[in-house]
């Protein structure tokens, strides 16, 4: 995914945010570029940033060091985000965490939400939706976000994420898709919607 189109830059409020005493945040995702302009964006808005690109890495940063914010990637290279977050909470109970993923489904967001997640975003977020989701109160819910996925790009997303699942099978994929193969196959040969 093109980190350009991921984090959209945008020119920080001349408000100041409400962030707190504590603007510790710590951000989790294994796609680098993705991760430097998240970490820049965030840093423009105030938070105190570091940074992790696994959840060996991320469980570290959160033991050594707790954070009072932090966004963690669900799919990383080596494991689950979701192992990163449960670490922040029980290290620092008053953190609030926001988990996002490319993946999105479900049953991934109410466990997300179970262990303790405030929020839980569909990529691409841009860095106010971000913010947004960090900063809202217990008692609100964060504004929709101004650029959401489009519904063809949420179904691409969707079969894509069963036909890695399915260890790229496309019999096996069209099969748990009520789909025939050869449709799938079509859609697979095409470029991801906007």
């Amino acid at each position: 995914m093109n980190a350009a189109r991921t984090v959209r830059e945008v020119i920080v409020s001349e408000q100041p945010l409400n962030i707190g005493a504590d603007k510790s945040l710590l951000l989790v995702d294994d796609d680098e570029p993705f991760l430097r302009r998240l970490a820049k964006a965030m840093e423009k808005r105030g938070f105190e940033v570091e940074t992790a690109s696994s959840v060996a890495a991320g469980k570290a940063f959160a033991t050594a060091r707790p954070p009072a914010y932090a966004v963690c990637d669900l799919r990383l290279e080596d494991g689950n985000g979701l192992d990163v977050v449960e670490v922040v909470r029980s290290k620092r109970p008053d953190s609030r965490v926001v988990v996002l993923t490319g993946y999105g489904a479900i049953a991934t967001a109410v466990a997300a939400v179970k262990i303790g997640a405030m929020d839980y975003l569909s990529k691409p977020a841009d860095a106010n939706d971000i913010t947004n989701a960090l900063l809202a109160s217990d008692d609100e819910l964060p504004p929709p976000p101004e650029n959401p996925m489009s519904a063809e790009r949420v179904r691409w997303e969707h079969i894509q994420r069963v036909y890695e699942l399915c260890d790229r099978n496309v019999s096996e994929t069209a099969r748990r898709l009520n789909m025939h193969r050869r449709t799938l196959q079509r859609i697979l040969a095409k470029r991801s919607p906007k």
